[in-house]
């Protein structure tokens, strides 16, 4: 029970990545806001929420856009409202056009960016107002974790925007680690590899695939899971004096 009476505002939590934070939260104790666009998995299969309850944990739901700020504004105001605090943030929401740069429109690029940089800077900024606002409970007032990606380090085949977003995240994850660790707030981020989540689409191409196996040193490709207890651990009191780091969920990708 390591998140045992901290409330957890995650998005893009009805799915994938997002859901298996959710629950393995659940599953140490958190309060679990599941913040999205829509309750529906993407790849099918049972809601978060439902999910929660059946195990027996506390969740709520509550439609929430990341690129809005009056969204984000009123999904954290909703959390505090509910449980009294907001002792944890995942910034999960993410989408990509599978466009190089000659193909990516200027929408495209509005589209993404707002959800992969702008919708992260929503989150975080939201949340750093309201933990100013709570004691410190060990040194710490509140802990953001942030998924960004391998792709925000090095070349996103073809997709240009997606990549570009990642790295965002990555240089935003550091300048809050560094700008508010004196005010007891902790940001991390994880950055996965290739993470089969079930979603149809380019992320389940046979060639893409293949050029994942290829890149994995580790025998099996990622796990929502996987992912899931990484960020567990960074927004656990088990992460002491880590702050402002890109923690690799990739197999050994980045080592290969």
């Amino acid at each position: 029970m390591r998140l045992k009476d901290r409330t957890a505002l995650i998005t893009g939590a009805a799915s994938g990545i997002g859901k298996a934070i959710a629950l393995r939260f659940a599953e140490e104790g958190a309060r679990i806001v599941i913040a999205d666009q829509t309750d529906e998995p993407r790849e099918g299969g049972a809601k978060t929420l439902g999910e929660i309850e059946a195990m027996g944990g506390e969740a709520v739901f509550t439609e929430m856009d990341v690129a809005n700020w009056t969204s984000v504004d009123s999904a954290v105001s909703f959390a505090v409202e509910k449980y009294g605090a907001l002792d944890i943030i995942v910034n999960n929401a993410a989408i990509g056009v599978s466009k190089p740069i000659l193909e990516t429109t200027e929408e495209d690029w509005e589209r993404v960016m707002g959800v992969n940089a702008r919708g992260v800077f929503f989150g975080c900024k939201r949340a750093i107002q309201q933990m100013l606002t709570q004691p410190e409970r060990d040194g710490v007032r509140g802990r953001i974790v942030n998924i960004s990606s391998q792709h925000g380090m090095v070349r996103s085949p073809n997709d240009f925007a997606y990549g570009t977003g990642k790295a965002a995240v990555v240089y935003m994850t550091r300048q809050i680690a560094g700008d508010y660790a004196a005010d007891g707030i902790v940001c991390n981020a994880v950055a996965p590899g290739k993470i089969l989540t079930g979603k149809s689409g380019p992320a389940s191409d046979p060639a893409i695939l293949a050029y994942s196996h290829a890149r994995t040193p580790w025998p099996r490709l990622g796990l929502p899971r996987d992912v899931a207890n990484a960020v567990l651990f960074l927004a656990s009191d088990e992460a002491t004096y880590i702050t402002g780091e890109n923690l690799m969920v990739d197999g050994g990708w980045m080592a290969n």
